[in-house]
Formats: C-alpha cells, structure tokens, sequence
C-alpha cells in the first residue's frame, strides 16, 4: 500500500492564515517563468529565474501569490509557482540538495528522467520522503535530452505549486534548427485547498461541472432525433447516474489556467525577432487539467514528444494531457502578434500568451470552441440499446447498495458478453465496462474529432508520431499484460481491475523481459497513464520507429497498446497522473 502524506485542509489552511500574516501583502509573487534562448541562457541565470549546472540547491517552502484576485500560499521551490526552470547536460552526473522547511514531508520526482529506483523521488514506493526540516541530496547520472518536469510525489503538493521544468541539453545537434527557445508549462490553480476539492468530488462527482444539461438541450434533442430516441437516451444516462457534460472532474468554475504562473488576464509574453524560428517546449503540469493548444494564424511543427525526437510532423492543434510534454518549431512573421492559446478539455477556461515582435503588440485570444458532448463511442459501445441491456445484466451481478464493507473477490478471471474481465471488475467499485472499447490511436480525442471538416485545423494524433530513430529493442514482446482502468463515477472511485491501489498486488516483470502493455479504459474520463522508470513505446502501426512516452493518453471507452523493455531494476510507481484519481489507480511495478 502506498501511503499519502499531506497536510489536512484545516491544518493548511491554517498555514496558510498564519504565513500570510507574517510575510503581509509585500511578499505576493506573480509567478513569472520566462525561459530565453538557449544562445544566451547562461548568462541570464538568476533573472529569469533559470538554473544551470550540475550542483543544484532547491528550497521547498511556502510562499504568498495572488493568481485570482485573493492572496493564497502556495507550495513553492525556491520562492516561485513554477519553481526555476533546471537546465541540465546530457552526459553529466547531477546532484540536487533539497531542503524541506515545509511542516510536514515532501518529495520531488523527475518525471521522465531515465534513473536508479532510489533517486525517482515517489514516497513509499522509491524512498521514505523528505521529512520536515530535513534536506535530501539526489544524485543521477543524465542519460538523455529533452524537455522534462519535475514536481511533487506527496499528498496534494502538486496542486499548490511544486512543479516545475527541467530542460536537458543535448550532447549531439538535434535533427533540427531554431534561433529562439521558451518553454511554456500549462498549470491549473485554485483558491480552494486540494483536500477540500477531493472532499467536495467524494460527495459530488459533478460538484465543478457547468455545462449540464438544460431544457434547451432537450428540445435541440427532440428536434434532432425524434421524441422516442430522445426520452431513450436521457433514461439510459439517468439510470446509469452518468452525465455526458462529465468531460472533466475538476473545472474552470474553480481552476485559473496559468501559462508559466500567470493567469490569462495577465498573458505570458514572448519575443522574437524577424524571420526566427521559435521552438515552443510546452509541458503540461496542472494537477487535474487537460489542454488543447493552437496558434491561430501558425502551423505547429511537432520534433518531440515527451522529450525524444520524433520525425516532424505539422499541425494546427494538440491535445497534451497532464504530464504531457511537446516540442514544436514555429516560424512567425514579423508582422503579426500570435496567442498561444490553451483551453481545457471541457472548454469551461483557457489560459494564453502572446508571440509577437513588439511588447506593445498584444495578440488576444481567440474564442473557446463549443463544450463537447460525450457519446456512446466514449462508452466503448456503438448501440444504446445494447448496452442499456447489457447495464441491467450488470447490475444484477453487481453488490447491492449496502453490500459495500464486504471483501471484493479475489482476483480472477471471468466472463462478461465474450469478453474476459477480473472478477474483481464486477462489484461497486466499477460502474460501467467498455464491451467494444475502440483504437485509441487514431482518435484526437473528445472535442477534436470534427475540426479538420469544421474549422480546416488539422489535430495531431498518437498515430502521427514516429520515432526520430528506429526502435532500440527490436524483440518481438514475450507476453501481455492488459490492464482495465476502471472506476465508479458515482462514487468517485478509482480503480485498475476493480481494485484500488491499496488492494493490489505488485504487477511482476523480469529483468530485462519485453512486455506489451494494453490499457483498456472502461470509464468515460480520460486517462493520463505514467510509468515510471521505463519508456512506454507507442504501437503506432510502424514496429521499426516505435515512439517513446513516459505518459500515454488513453481515450474513453479505448484501448492502447505499447512495449515496455523491462531494463531498470527496482520498484516503480505506475499510475493515472489525474491528482485526484492517483489514489486509487496506481499500481506498484516490480523489475527484478
């Protein structure tokens, strides 16, 4: 079992009251985290906030920001929301002290990072924690380039502040060219302490949802699809206790976007100069927030994800789920103001910048694309009443209401429609399966289907990416793990299998053994999966340039598959990296 540590909400609250009354309203940062050009990144260290060498000094503690209008206290690294942006060099050995004046234990964990077990920072899976006072020293060998993060592994850290970019140089020329490099970290805020936003999820799955259904939507129905197929599909969703406006747990009624610490009201800046070409490193870090980035007026071309080169490929949009990392070659013109634009998942907020040759040039941000709507393809079903009947022989096999202390079966295999499922997957923990659960790999995703055909933006898919370099383990995989990502969102109930992280076992790999992994999302959610330790390597339809994530996305109601060489001894966590989901979807794998 993995246990969290955290600080409860009455307890961070009063924290909170008491530091704000110390440090008064001078000590209120605006959480800027401007990123130069690499050309001159060395001398411009300490006042944008960067950091570069291979002795790092890191101070976790709290800190006075004002993202909304209210001053709150954020969990900070070195005084700032995000923390300094670590630039490292492929090749070198790094050591990073970290001294923890917070009251209560802290970690940080290098996502991403190719390291030893004791060094990935995840607290009763990798090592102990950073206690209250304490200062711990990570020390690794860098084995790769590219654009990383790193951010807290204990309680809700996370959502208040700690996290922040790491960009690792590369000890070869890259495949490509640029003159000017910013990154650019997406993140979520809210006001309301983390404990309490779990709090009110547990009593309300639907507690930060805007977008509900109203008798307007029900008249476009009737007028759309008839009287009788309406009244269908509204019994069929109400008897399942499931909304199709449920696209995201945690939403802008509570949540400021913020592009590099800053809100959309204040809009991130970025220069250049004529005839640049700017690379973009976006990284999302938000605790519970997917975003879908464009550029109105640019193309995007995209040379890596997650860190490793992948052959360019351009487009108009992409969607990056939390944890997420994307790099893109943009090339503006000089006479033009740009918004980087990013908007959430459910289109309930946004958050943006501005490229642009001229600090006066502002570019406003376009509108947000209509809120979408979940359907029976994000069910990993096609017919409605098919799987309304299929619902009813679920709930005749499911525990009854008040069942709910009773020991889940041990784990098993059983039957369901001709499809094998744990009979650990049939109880009050899981709501609803995917009987017919689709290819995630083509698919942009919910909300982005349509916009090659509607607005001429063409959205980058899994199925775009191909490795720079042709696949390192060319084995074909010895065995299959497939794994069920599971919930009960009436509940707000987290699961793999059925079964809660602290009800699991360790998933068991040998050192060294090939494995394919497929993930199937029986929930309507979708679901940021991240192994750590190890490259999960996209089966993206070419064996021979296999791309390599650290965070795959997995669609509603779909399937996905990748290949994991199991070259790092140890115990890695493995898990949703939605916040408020990690609980209890998580895993512990175990090489050895």
């Amino acid at each position: 079992m993995v246990k969290k540590t955290g600080v409860s909400a009455v307890h961070f609250s009063s924290l909170r009251r008491q530091f704000l009354k110390r440090v008064g309203a001078t000590g209120l940062l605006t959480g800027l985290q401007l990123v130069p050009s690499l050309l001159y990144a060395r001398s411009k260290l300490k006042k944008n906030g960067t950091l570069y060498g291979k002795v790092f000094n890191l101070t976790i503690g709290y800190t006075a920001v004002n993202f909304s209008g209210a001053e709150r206290v954020a969990t900070t690294v070195n005084g700032s929301v995000p923390g300094p942006t670590l630039f490292w060099q492929e090749g070198d050995e790094v050591t990073v002290h970290v001294n923890n004046t917070l009251p209560v234990k802290t970690s940080i964990h290098w996502h991403g990072i190719i390291l030893p077990t004791d060094m990935d920072g995840v607290p009763g899976v990798s090592f102990d924690g950073i206690e209250a006072g304490e200062t711990f020293t990570y020390r690794f060998n860098v084995q790769q380039s590219g654009t990383y993060w790193y951010h807290s592994h204990s309680g809700f850290q996370e959502q208040t502040g700690l996290y922040g970019a790491i960009v690792v140089l590369p000890k070869e020329p890259e495949g490509f060219s640029y003159d000017r490099d910013y990154v650019v970290m997406l993140s979520d805020w809210s006001d309301t302490a983390p404990e309490i936003i779990y709090k009110n999820l547990k009593k309300n799955p639907e507690f930060y949802v805007t977008n509900k259904r109203t008798v307007l939507d029900l008249w476009r129905d009737i007028k759309s699809k008839g009287i009788r197929q309406t009244w269908q599909d509204r019994a069929m969703w109400n008897e399942m206790r499931m909304s199709d406006r449920d696209i995201a747990d945690v939403t802008g009624q509570t949540y400021t976007f913020l592009m590099n610490g800053m809100p959309p009201e204040q809009s991130w800046f970025g220069l250049f100069q004529q005839h640049e070409k700017i690379r973009l490193r976006f990284i999302n870090g938000a605790a519970m927030s997917i975003f879908d980035v464009r550029i109105p007026g640019l193309k995007m071309t995209v040379v890596s994800a997650d860190g490793q080169a992948v052959q360019p490929v351009t487009v108009d949009e992409f969607r990056i789920a939390t944890a997420e990392t994307y790099d893109v070659i943009v090339e503006p013109d000089a006479d033009h103001a740009y918004s980087i634009f990013a908007q959430s998942i459910d289109r309930s907020g946004y958050t943006c910048g501005t490229l642009s040759n001229d600090v006066k040039r502002i570019a406003p941000p376009p509108q947000m694309d209509p809120a979408p709507i979940l359907s029976h393809r994000d069910m990993g079903m096609a017919d409605h009443e098919k799987m309304a009947h299929q619902h009813h022989e679920r709930l005749a096999k499911d525990k009854p209401e008040g069942d709910h202390n009773k020991p889940l079966a041990k784990a098993g295999e059983g039957s369901f429609q001709g499809i094998q499922h744990a009979d650990t997957e049939f109880g009050y923990q899981v709501d609803m399966r995917a009987e017919n659960p689709a290819n995630g790999v083509n698919d942009p995703g919910i909300g982005l289907r349509h916009h090659q055909h509607l607005y001429q933006r063409r959205v980058l898919t899994y199925a775009d990416l191909r490795n720079a370099f042709p696949t390192i383990d060319q084995r074909e995989p010895s065995r299959e793990i497939q794994l069920h990502l599971t919930g009960n969102m009436h509940r707000y109930m987290w699961s793999i299998n059925g079964l809660a992280a602290s009800e699991a076992s360790p998933i068991e790999l040998k050192f060294n053994e090939r494995v394919r992994f497929t993930l199937v999302n029986d929930t309507m959610m979708t679901h940021p999966i991240h192994l750590h330790g190890m490259w999960s390597e996209l089966e993206t339809g070419d064996g021979e340039y296999l791309p390599r994530k650290h965070t795959v996305i997995v669609q509603p109601g779909s399937k996905i598959s990748y290949l994991v060489s199991a070259d790092a001894m140890g115990s890695w966590a493995y898990h949703c990296h939605l916040l408020y989901h990690m609980p209890g979807m998580f895993r512990i794998i175990q090489v050895s």
